[in-house]
């Protein structure tokens, strides 16, 4: 299995403000990063929170 399961926890950082990338940069981030297979899933009681 390549992606974690969907028992672990999972915190997202959200940019407000989009940045820009180049293609070159693109390209590295792609290969650092593959696609990620984990579904969506409901919200559970889990809060979507906002940090100031």
């Amino acid at each position: 299995m390549t992606d974690t399961p969907c028992t672990e926890g999972v915190r997202w950082i959200v940019l407000k403000t989009p940045m820009t990338l180049s293609a070159p940069q693109l390209a590295r981030l792609q290969r650092l990063f593959p696609p990620n297979a984990r579904p969506v899933q409901p919200l559970n009681g889990r809060v979507v929170g906002e940090s100031p």
